[in-house]
């Protein structure tokens, strides 16, 4: 297989950053050859339509594959043009049935087909939409339903049945229910279909509409997306992103990802969660690139024969899925052929140095950490393919995003200056909270009735993100916790993601969380739940050993105190881990929003 690699298109960082204007990359998405925003715009027109127009409809938009091995083999090529029909179709029967703008679409579904139609559906029809992640409960679907006001859902049968049924008298708001994979008469032809809400088949629903639908554009600021948080300090708050943020996804799909036009891309990410609809879906349609869908869940052999048979170009990821790829071991990697991969980018949790020289040396190609939010809508820190990587490193901000580190104290309070304005870290290598100058296009507009809270997120015009981090003398943030994680111990303040780096570079761990556990002597100590690598048993002499290596790397005053062995860890989807469950569990306290977690997989594998 020939490989091709494109010049990147961010060749030097620091000239980029220099001319990088919002109005340029408005730019490079108009038709009609003007800068500046628009004043209207879609982002389905952006990541559909406009290809069609311009003579690329007859390229593959997504390739889905099933969840049947075989399906590797024989995935379901959809084209630009496709898509743009059964979109169209899906917002005519909108319109039609009075779902008009604004109207609360949510899906309960993996990762098929229908579930692509209808988010991109829904924006073209300037509905607003909100995937819900599949292994939600009850109670979860029925929250987020209703803070959303989802008028109309679209899920599978089984779910519907198992998740959805028993709780339509707590959804006041919804009116109508499309299944997938079903027909009419096997949805029975004799219900009510006065009943509210009605169930009907999707495939229906799509009859209703003409595939020669025309999307009326929209300001930029009329809401789009609705994505809730994945939960890992409390209750789901739900951010509502506009349509100006195809702008970003656009061009962090160019800078970061470094997406060209004939690329095969592959983003792991469920859309349940914003990396699966913002990486997943609108960025690489954004930039006109072959998406891969794969319905089944993570096995290794399985990811190997896609990225070989598919070409994958670039290849976004978790930092869980690496860490489980490498444990799987080299021999799997070495008889893929994967000379058409020139990129590998993760996101989650932070991406331990271990695991981004494990990619390198594998893989051959850069291995780059990205940092953002649910709220931020988009990637704002990043390494880059054409810039050295930092292993551990976050990487420097994105060109068009100003960063900046506010000074807390001991307690996580602002520190503040005489007239009451944040004070800023300016010293190289010291902690502070990472906030972000308000104004980029994919930043959250609010968090539904939630105005007040929104209100909160900013000081002096800036985002507070929450995220404590460090910076170095050339620009590199390094990522230290969440502020709610970092750990208080005998008048130091230690980010669990170091400790946890260091544990995992010893060839018995698979993973490591860590909390601040309350110590009557020292206020707080460290201690560390570990993941055992497969063929290392728990052991006193091991837990020796472990601290006794955390000491050598980090020093006494830094490395825990106690260390537990557990089968597994409590992650969310998106891959990150829930350190608060992790505490409430070890206090005996409630564990509070749980929705979010993934079921536990085997996380024990043979390291290489």
């Amino acid at each position: 297989m020939m490989s091709h690699h494109p010049e990147p298109w961010l060749v030097d960082y620091a000239a980029t950053v220099a001319s990088f204007d919002w109005d340029d990359a408005w730019a490079a998405l108009r038709s009609d050859g003007r800068s500046g925003r628009p004043d209207s715009v879609n982002i389905a027109d952006i990541a559909v339509d406009r290809h069609v127009r311009e003579g690329r409809g007859d390229r593959v938009a997504f390739r889905f594959i099933g969840r049947d091995p075989g399906d590797i083999d024989d995935p379901v090529d959809v084209t630009y043009a496709r898509l743009a029909r059964r979109t169209d179709r899906f917002a005519d029967a909108m319109r039609r049935r009075n779902f008009g703008p604004g109207t609360g679409v949510a899906t309960l579904a993996g990762r098929i087909p229908d579930l692509y139609v209808t988010a991109l559906g829904t924006l073209k029809a300037q509905g607003t939409f909100t995937p819900l992640f599949s292994a939600f409960g009850p109670d979860p679907i029925s929250q987020r339903m209703n803070i959303g006001r989802i008028r109309v859902l679209v899920t599978t049968p089984l779910l519907y049945r198992r998740k959805v049924a028993p709780i339509l008298d707590r959804l006041p708001h919804l009116e109508l229910v499309l299944v997938c994979g079903s027909t009419e008469d096997e949805l029975g032809a004799g219900r009510n279909r006065a009943q509210r809400p009605q169930v009907m088949s999707f495939g229906a629903f799509l009859t209703e509409g003409s595939d020669a639908f025309e999307p009326d554009l929209t300001d930029p600021e009329t809401p789009a997306l609705v994505h809730f948080t994945s939960g890992t300090t409390g209750q789901p708050k739900g951010a509502v992103h506009v349509h100006s943020a195809v702008v970003t996804h656009h061009a962090t799909g160019r800078l970061v990802l470094d997406l060209h036009e004939d690329d095969t891309f592959w983003c792991t990410a469920d859309p349940g969660w914003v990396t699966g609809t913002s990486y997943g879906i609108i960025a690489p349609l954004a930039n006109g690139v072959t998406t891969i869908v794969d319905e089944a869940e993570f096995d290794a052999q399985r990811w190997y024969r896609i990225l070989e048979r598919h070409a994958v170009d670039v290849f976004y990821t978790a930092p869980t899925a690496i860490r489980m790829l490498q444990r799987a071991g080299d021999e799997l990697a070495a008889d893929a052929d994967l000379s058409q991969l020139r990129l590998v980018a993760s996101v989650g949790e932070p991406l331990d140095a271990d695991a981004v020289q494990w990619c390198q040396r594998t893989f051959g190609v850069p291995v780059i950490d990205t940092w953002w939010q649910t709220e931020t809508g988009g990637i704002m820190i990043s390494n880059h393919r054409s810039q050295p990587v930092r292993p551990g490193s976050m990487g420097r901000p994105l060109p068009g995003i100003d960063v900046g580190l506010l000074e807390r104290d001991a307690e996580g309070a602002l520190v503040t200056d005489d007239d009451g304005a944040p004070v800023w870290v300016t010293d190289p290598e010291q902690s502070g909270e990472l906030a972000l100058r308000a104004g980029w296009p994919s930043m959250f507009r609010t968090y539904l009735d939630q105005d007040e809270r929104y209100r909160r997120c900013f000081v002096d015009g800036w985002y507070r993100s929450g995220d404590l981090a460090r910076r170095d003398a050339d620009g590199y943030y390094w990522f230290v916790g969440r502020g709610d994680d970092v750990i208080k111990t005998s008048g130091h303040l230690i980010g669990p993601f170091e400790v946890e780096s260091a544990l995992n570079e010893h060839p018995a761990v698979a993973e490591t969380g860590v909390i601040g556990k309350p110590d009557p002597t020292a206020g707080t100590i460290v201690k560390a739940f570990v993941v055992l690598a497969r063929g290392h048993e728990p052991t006193d002499e091991l837990n020796r050993e472990l601290i006794g290596h955390a000491r050598k790397r980090l020093g006494a005053a830094v490395a825990p105190r106690e260390i537990e062995f557990v089968d597994n860890l409590p992650h969310t989807r998106s891959g990150k881990i829930m350190r608060r469950v992790l505490k409430a569990r070890e206090l005996g306290e409630d564990e509070g929003d749980t929705s979010t977690l993934e079921t536990a997989p085997d996380r024990r594998g043979s390291r290489p």
